[in-house]
This record gives structure tokens, sequence and C-alpha cells, in this order.
């Protein structure tokens, strides 16, 4: 897993990182769907060297039943660490893709889409339960120096032809920051990619 390869490499240095969530459920940070409970149990927890725990950030848990003021706190915490002038520049974001398009909790055609002047938003009325979330807006992943998509399984494949091949506006391809978005596709994510395509990739 990418997590495994990030604990292995001694090059990264994790008590330099800030650790911000692309999106997160609003349920308690131990339940089943927290994105915050996956990291910590796959990375956090198993650094011989930690994140400080000040500079890993999730939801507050009195806030999780809340979402316009996780929303709110969350970019409170983005200014605590970025400064209030322009938008976040993260020097990574890591992103997964669902089988519909979407990246964080940005679905297709959901007026999300369109946020262009909060860093943080949040919603009610996902598509996905659990329905309560705040996600990152394209500002922010579209500012990042660098950005990852990690693509796995056959349930992807065909999203993806529609997005590298035919350039459909899906969410995930309306990522787009400067220095381009680079993917890391597994052998089933990618089995209906054109073989250039895939070579390109």
């Amino acid at each position: 897993t990418l997590a495994a390869v990030l604990r292995a490499n001694p090059r990264v240095d994790f008590t330099r990182w800030h650790l911000f969530l692309a999106d997160e459920r609003c349920v308690p940070l131990d339940h089943e769907d927290s994105n915050y409970r996956l990291v910590k149990a796959t990375l956090l927890d198993l650094l011989a060297v930690p994140v400080p725990p000040g500079q890993v950030h999730p939801i507050p848990p009195h806030l999780v039943g809340d979402p316009a003021a996780a929303a709110k706190d969350y970019q409170a915490q983005l200014t605590a660490v970025f400064g209030a002038e322009g938008t976040p520049v993260f020097d990574l974001i890591l992103l997964g893709m669902g089988p519909d398009g979407h990246t964080c909790s940005l679905f297709p055609g959901h007026p999300l889409l369109l946020e262009d002047k909060l860093w943080v938003t949040y919603l009610t009325d996902s598509p996905k339960p659990p329905p309560s979330r705040i996600t990152l807006t394209y500002p922010v992943l579209n500012a990042a120096r660098s950005v990852v998509f990690v693509t796995t399984g056959e349930s992807k494949a065909d999203i993806l032809v529609k997005i590298l091949r035919d350039r459909e506006p899906f969410p995930s391809g309306l990522v787009s920051p400067p220095g381009g978005v680079t993917w890391m596709i597994d052998a089933k994510a990618a089995s209906k990619l054109p073989a250039d395509l895939k070579n390109v990739l």
C-alpha cells in the first residue's frame, strides 16, 4: 500500500508534516467511516518517528454533529497554518476516486462543484453514505504543487476511460493544478485504457 511505502521511505521526515484530510465524513473519529481513523490505523500509529500531534488536523470531535461548524473550523485550521492571504498551497494532495468519478466529497452534478470562494465547505446530502461531510474545494485542490490520484480496482476502469481518454468533465477530471496530476493506477483499474495512454501514464 501507499502508506506502507511512505512508512518505509527513510527520506520522509514526518516531523515536518502537517496532515490535513481532503475530505472527511462527519462521524466520530473512531467510527469505521472516518477517514481520520483509516489514516491513523494505516500510517500515523505505525510511524517510528511520528507526526507531531499538533500537526495532524482532524475534525474536532465535538463538531462532528454540525457539518457547517466543522467546515468553518477546518478553514480556520488551514488559515492558522497557511495564513489568511491567498489560497493554501499544499506540497502534496493525495486523492482517491469513486466509480462515479467523484473525488473528495465533490460528486457529479452537485452544486459544490461550483464553489470558488471557500477553501472548505460541507454537504448533508452526499449520494454516498454517510450524508454529512466536509471537503476541500477546487480552489485549494488546483493550487497544490503536486496532486496524486491513487486509483485501484476494476470498478474504476470505465470512469478512467471517460476521464483520461474522453476528457469528460467528471469531478476527478476537474482537478488541474499548475504542475499537473499524477495517476497511480493498478492493472485492474487501467484494464480498459488504450495502450498509448497507459504508456503516457
